[in-house]
């Protein structure tokens, strides 16, 4: 655990990344647990992520966290990695070892306890249709596996990764279809999760809404403004409930936070803090 007289440099790496919460999430816990905490976005795209990291950590910084587009170059970079972090093949949380980092991915952690904790949803035995193959897709694919879901659909526009996403995942429940071909699944399912980054534009994906089950959850992973177009279709097709990822936000940040400093903060009051209408 830091101690109170020591700053914790930490930073979010991504683009775009000025919208994110997440330095006034790791602030509250900061605050919460008696942890001085400087948390900062930086924004990198792919050419400028390895340089920036290597700047931060000559500036003392100890962890960090990355979001889109920098998942998988996130994973490249680390010298180590955790279990969960090679089954989804993605990193989103760096810790600094010695000289060099070490990955982990916490965001199939944060969508699980977010679902069961704050939505009463449990994944196990049911069917699940997943948008997206990028490194938030892997991650969530990865552990909602893990916890036995029945079955898993990967809708994705680019085959190839679609194609080397199921390879990884390595599951008789994993299935894929081309997004030009989504109107030819007559399934029903019960959890639709939005892992792309098309909300980025203001557009989004239009699926058959009869591909909803009854009482089916739709789960944007993004928040705020970026998930609106996904939740606007999910209300308008007829979805039962209907929610963005600003919880996942907060409990794959507590993840982080315990991994950078030993100690768990709790979520609920974050929860409340920065809670956006879904």
């Amino acid at each position: 655990m830091t101690p109170a007289s020591t700053t914790s440099r930490l930073a979010l790496f991504g683009q775009p990344v000025a919208h994110s919460l997440s330095p006034r999430i790791h602030a509250a816990f900061g605050a919460q647990l008696n942890i001085a905490v400087d948390y900062r976005a930086i924004e990198a795209g792919h050419a400028e992520f390895p340089a920036a990291l290597a700047d931060f950590a000559r500036a003392g910084g100890i962890g960090a966290n990355v979001t889109l587009p920098l998942k998988l170059d996130a994973f490249a970079l680390c010298t180590s990695t955790s279990d969960r972090a090679r089954r989804a093949g993605s990193v989103n949380t760096l810790i600094l070892d010695g000289s060099s980092w070490r990955g982990d991915s916490t965001d199939g952690a944060g969508l699980l306890r977010d679902l069961r904790q704050r939505h009463g949803f449990d994944p196990t035995g049911r069917r699940v249709l997943l948008l997206g193959a990028g490194g938030a897709a892997r991650a969530v694919a990865a552990a909602l596996i893990e916890v036995g879901v029945h079955d898993l659909m990967i809708v994705n526009r680019t085959r190839v990764r679609t194609m080397e996403l199921t390879r990884s995942l390595a599951s008789d429940c994993v299935f894929s279809c081309d997004l030009a071909k989504v109107e030819l699944l007559d399934d029903q399912y019960d959890l639709v999760i939005n892992a792309t980054s098309i909300g980025h534009g203001g557009t989004t994906v239009a699926l058959p809404p009869r591909l909803l089950a009854r009482d089916a959850l739709c789960y944007d992973l993004s928040y705020g403004r970026i998930a609106q177009p996904f939740i606007d279709w999910a209300r308008a097709a007829g979805a039962a409930n209907v929610c963005d990822g600003i919880g996942m936000l907060v409990e794959q940040a507590a993840e982080a936070f315990e991994l950078w400093h030993g100690v768990r903060p709790a979520t609920a009051a974050i929860h409340a803090m920065v809670a956006t209408p879904a």
